[in-house]
C-alpha cells in the first residue's frame, strides 16, 4: 500500500489545498493529512477544528477517488510523523519559485535524517497559486470576501469568527458613522 503524507497547518484548508489533495489521490493508496499543531504559528482555528474542516472536506473527495483519507495531528518533526504513519512519501505543494527554496532545504534535512521517505512537489493549480491561508485570513477580517478562496465551510466559520465583529463597523460606516 502506498502511503502519503501531505503536511500542512490548514489554518484554514483553502482550494489550493484541496486542490494538491485531489491531485495526490492518483498516486497513494492512503493519504494522510498532517495537520500540524506548531503553536508557534499561533493558529486561528483550534486543533480540533482545522481536523474537523480537514476530514469535512477530504474525506469524500477521498470516497470519491477510492483513496482513504484521513486527518492526522501532529507536533513531531515531519520526517518522524512520515514514519510515525508509514508514508512512503510526502506530499508538498508549491505555489510559487520563493516556495521552492525553504521545500528544497526541507527536503535535503528530512533525507539526511530518512532516506527512505520520498518527497513529491505538486505544482499548485494557476487559479490556485495566490491563495494562502494567511491571507484568506487577513482578507476575512478585513470584511473581504473569501468564497472564492476556500470552502463553503470555511467561509462559513470565518465569517462565526469575524462577521459579528465586523458587522457594526460596516453598518456605521454605511450610516456615515
Amino acid at each position: 500500500m502506498r502511503i502519503g503524507l501531505y503536511p500542512g497547518t490548514f489554518d484554514p484548508i483553502t482550494l489550493g489545498h484541496i486542490d494538491i489533495i485531489r491531485r495526490a489521490c492518483s498516486l497513494v493508496d492512503r493519504l494522510v493529512i498532517g495537520v500540524a499543531i506548531n503553536r508557534d504559528k499561533g493558529p486561528l482555528f483550534d486543533l480540533e477544528t482545522r481536523v474537523a474542516m480537514v476530514e469535512a472536506e477530504c474525506v469524500p473527495i477521498g470516497r470519491a477517488c477510492g483513496v482513504e483519507i484521513v486527518a492526522h495531528p501532529f507536533d513531531n518533526l515531519l520526517i518522524q510523523c512520515a514514519a510515525d504513519v508509514d508514508a512512503s512519501v510526502i506530499i508538498r505543494g508549491l505555489r510559487a519559485v520563493s516556495d521552492f527554496e525553504y521545500e528544497f532545504q526541507m527536503v535535503g534535512m528530512n533525507r539526511a535524517m530518512n532516506d527512505d521517505i520520498e518527497t513529491v512537489f505538486l505544482m499548485a493549480d494557476t487559479q490556485y497559486q495566490a491563495i494562502a491561508s494567511r491571507l484568506v485570513k487577513e482578507i476575512a477580517r478585513l470584511g473581504g470576501d473569501v468564497s472564492g478562496f476556500v470552502p463553503p465551510r470555511v467561509v462559513e466559520a470565518l465569517t462565526r469568527l469575524y462577521g459579528a465583529a465586523e458587522r457594526p463597523r460596516r453598518a456605521a460606516v454605511a450610516e456615515g458613522g
